[in-house]
């Protein structure tokens, strides 16, 4: 009998016990025409009770004889009453309960509960996101499961519902499935409702159809279940923290414990658990158990290694037309091999999310696409059951941020994570665009940071460097940003990490830890020092972390973090940072707020500045006690004086001044302008997104066009020479004049020294020995904590070097690799599944 049913059951006998208080009541009132009707109305309820029992439990069921008995003793009293025989209400009462709780007792013990239980898959592909808890319940022989695929819809621009979509027949033969026109949630009320879409209205992409967003289902069940759709490597997106169907579940699946704070932190503890993910059990158990491929695929993967090759989402909304080149790149580097087989799958809503969010991009897609196909150049796959290619496949290449690549890693596959802004072969020095990746404002550059969380130390502070120790276990992530100095010590600061080195006397002395209350990459966007203390400049950290380093008190301000980040049309942006004269300058990148911070008192306030043009501010660079502030949207450049108060602004700029966005190419009005230099009553901005250089008089506030006297390049690879600026100003170290700046080309890693007064410049040559920085390339190993093991495409090691087995650095190690990602999964021995059911069971029944 099922729970609801059984449930109904036990209710109707708490109305009969109603009802024979009811009955000794109205006998010690007299009222036997009443207790009669009461008789009645029991016997004629228990006689359908019986029924419905009989006809679910089958005639042998225990209950069914003390049913009617309990309706003879029913018929008795009634007739007793009706001849007007002698009745003693509480008599009646005790012969009528006693009766009432042999049937109550035995309806709880011998009639077990069946849950009903329903799955509600919309896309195929994603299937494999529940499959292993459907398998559990449907083997459960308490349960009654149900398939029941649902609909779902591509948004038109306007958001309006556009193409309708159900793939309830391509899931795996095996599922039996329910029409959803044939199953009725308000009818059949399931206990237990799983569901993998989390977005309801707000995929802005495709949608469900909206009568089973989450709101609508949890009407109909006590128990709404959310798994996640995709797996992780260790990261997880921002756009996953908060989704409608978090409030309505009443269970949120996790990987694992530690993806605990990816999860709105308001949602509550116990709603959240860690059971792994239904994904990996299935990828366990197929390939285990490899299918036969499809009768088209064997001949071009006969003798042949078979690449699957991902083209995510995220790596096309992040930059499309790189995107495509990428595209055209990897079908070139594969095209004519007879020893290699390239299997395309794309996301399954690629095209989709081309019509909606890129649709200027879908004719080129379009051709890419054909040419693939009609020059059989690999296999196409658009099944939808990506498990059973994987367990085909030999190797994958792709995007690092995508769940494929934690089904890859659980089971030992090589992952080659490729760069999609690299379209071409490696030329002799393009190795230096991830190694030489930018210099220190005041000139401090005895230490370098390289791809690989490399350090490298130049002695003589000369730009000559050599390898000096790992930062990191892991070969990416590029966990620590830059390195300062405090007496006689060095201090790595982080990024991505969460802890500060410390470097003394030759040799990595400790790591101090800092509190660890973020998982994914990106806590800090910068670090600065004034006398002892260290400043950490968080970017999704919860806090400015203040470093004493001569007591090793560590303070964590986190009250005004919202002055200086701030998210806009869902990017985030950090204000401009500055620290002068024991005072921290954090400045809002939209409007005219500063927050101003003690560093040794630890006292905030937040002031805002009296200027015309509120545009917030990305950058801040001091000129004695003054500070210029640099805008983050538009041309108006500020001079603050912060201890007079006095503001000056500048937005005299000469015709043709311009932006284009560096990534994405579209003329924008944003951060225009680096880091300037000073020379007499002259400033000089180097253009960051600007197309020009400018030279401002400070006398008169004219600007003109200035042209820098060396020849600074036009265009740059993204791929190799990957910059979000173009150029920049920084001090020389050492001896110079007061005129003599640094100016550091991003489009080519060229450093030049320049007198601005007299325009003479040399080139300064920044140098790296090729064959140290071949041998300390790491090839295959622990990547980071959200990649967990693989090799990354770059100028030492291409996708040709790869399909050559030519990796430098760490060959393939697949057990080295197993162990890696089994960090990533509770549950990674298969059994998601079960303990995902038994629990979810064991919470509904108690």
């Amino acid at each position: 009998m099922r729970r609801t049913e059984k449930k109904q059951v036990i209710e109707f006998i708490d109305t009969l016990h109603i009802a024979h208080n009811e009955i000794r009541k109205q006998l010690e009132a007299g009222n036997s025409n009443a207790v009669q009707e009461l008789l009645a109305n029991c016997q004629n309820g228990t006689i359908q009770l019986g029924s419905l029992i009989e006809t679910i439990e089958g005639e042998a069921c225990e209950v069914i004889p003390m049913l009617e008995e309990y309706c003879e003793l029913l018929y008795q009293i009634h007739d007793d009453i009706g001849q007007l025989k002698e009745i003693k209400a509480n008599k009646v009462y005790k012969r009528l309960n006693k009766q009432l709780v042999r049937i109550e007792n035995s309806v709880k013990s011998a009639i077990e509960d069946r849950l009903e239980i329903v799955f509600l898959p919309y896309k195929a592909s994603m299937w494999d996101s529940l499959e292993s808890v459907w398998m559990a319940a449907d083997a459960d022989k308490n349960c009654d499961t149900y398939v029941v695929p649902i609909p779902y819809y591509d948004r038109n621009s306007d958001g309006s519902l556009g193409q309708y979509h159900y793939e309830g027949n391509e899931l795996p033969d095996y599922v039996s499935i329910v029409h959803y026109n044939h199953y009725s949630l308000e009818k059949r009320r399931p206990d237990i409702i799983y569901i993998h879409n989390p977005y309801d209205d707000y995929n802005y992409v495709t949608t469900v159809d909206p009568r089973y967003y989450s709101r609508e289902l949890k009407k109909y069940t006590d128990m709404l279940v959310y798994i996640p759709y995709y797996s992780t490597t260790g990261g997880m997106s921002e756009a996953q923290m908060f989704c409608p169907a978090y409030r309505s579940a009443d269970y949120i699946i996790m990987q694992a414990q530690k993806y605990r704070k990816f999860f709105d932190p308001s949602l509550p503890e116990d709603k959240m658990q860690a059971f792994g993910s239904p994904k990996f059990d299935r990828i366990i158990r197929i390939c285990n158990n490899p299918p036969e491929p499809p009768e088209e695929w064997k001949e071009k993967m006969k003798g042949r290694k078979v690449y699957f090759y991902n083209t995510s989402i995220n790596g096309m909304l992040s930059d499309t037309e790189s995107f495509l080149k990428k595209m055209k790149y990897v079908f070139d580097c594969f095209e004519g091999r007879e020893d290699t087989c390239l299997l395309w799958r794309p996301h399954p809503l690629l095209e989709s999310t081309l019509d909606s969010m890129r649709p200027q991009y879908k004719s080129a897609y379009g051709t890419l696409k054909r040419y693939f196909i009609e020059n059989s150049l690999g296999i196409y796959d658009d099944t939808s059951d990506m498990t059973n290619t994987i367990a085909l496949c030999d190797a994958y290449i792709g995007d690092s941020a995508t769940s494929v690549t934690s089904l890859f890693g659980l089971v030992g596959k090589p992952l080659f994570i490729l760069d999609n802004h690299i379209h071409s072969a490696p030329k002799e020095d393009d190795w230096k665009g991830k190694v030489i990746t930018g210099m220190d404002y005041f000139g401090n550059d005895s230490w370098k940071i390289i791809q690989g969380n490399k350090l490298y130390y130049s002695p003589d502070n000369n730009y000559k460097y050599k390898y000096f120790c790992d930062l990191s276990d892991y070969a990416s992530g590029q966990y620590y940003s830059q390195v300062v100095t405090i007496g006689e010590k060095q201090y790595v600061c982080p990024a991505n990490a969460r802890d500060i080195v410390v470097i003394s006397n030759g040799r990595i002395e400790r790591k101090i830890p800092l509190v660890q209350c973020v998982e994914q990459g990106g806590a800090f966007c910068g670090a600065t020092i004034w006398k002892r203390y260290i400043m950490l400049i968080p970017n999704i950290y919860p806090a400015i972390v203040i470093y004493d380093t001569e007591n090793g008190k560590i303070n964590y301000l986190d009250q005004y973090l919202d002055v200086f980040i701030r998210n806009v049309e869902g990017e985030r942006r950090i204000g401009g940072i500055w620290l002068q004269d024991g005072q921290l300058y954090l400045a809002s990148p939209t409007d005219s707020q500063v927050l101003v911070i003690n560093v040794q008192t630890r006292e905030e306030q937040v002031i805002s500045l009296n200027v015309s043009h509120s545009c917030g501010c990305m950058a801040i660079v001091p000129e004695g006690d003054e500070l210029w502030l640099l805008p983050y949207e538009g041309y108006v450049i500020t001079r603050w004086n912060p201890v007079s108060g006095e503001i000056k602004e500048y937005d005299r700029y000469p015709d043709g001044l311009e932006c284009t966005h560096m990534i994405l190419g579209y003329p924008c009005s944003q951060t225009p302008f680096n880091s300037p230099a000073f020379c007499g009553d002259y400033v000089y901005f180097p253009p960051q997104w600007a197309n020009m250089y400018i030279r401002l008089d400070k006398r008169t506030g004219e600007m003109e066009e200035w042209k820098p006297p060396m020849e600074m390049p036009e265009e740059f690879d993204k791929g190799y020479f990957p910059s979000g600026v173009k150029s920049y100003f920084t001090h020389p170290a050492g001896e110079h004049s007061e005129n003599e700046y640094h100016l550091f080309s991003m489009y080519d890693r060229k450093l030049y020294r320049l007198n601005l007064e007299t325009e003479s410049y040399n080139e300064v040559s920044i140098e790296f020995d090729r064959k140290e920085l071949e041998r300390h390339e790491p090839g295959f190993m622990e990547n980071s904590e959200w990649l967990q093991y693989a090799c990354e495409e770059n100028a030492f090691n291409t996708l040709s070097d790869f399909l050559d087995g030519n990796i430098k650095g760490h060959t393939f190690d697949r057990d080295r690799q197993i162990r890696a990602y089994s960090k990533v999964a509770a549950n990674n021995d298969g059994t998601c599944g079960e303990k995902t059911h038994r629990f979810v069971c064991g919470r509904l029944t108690g």
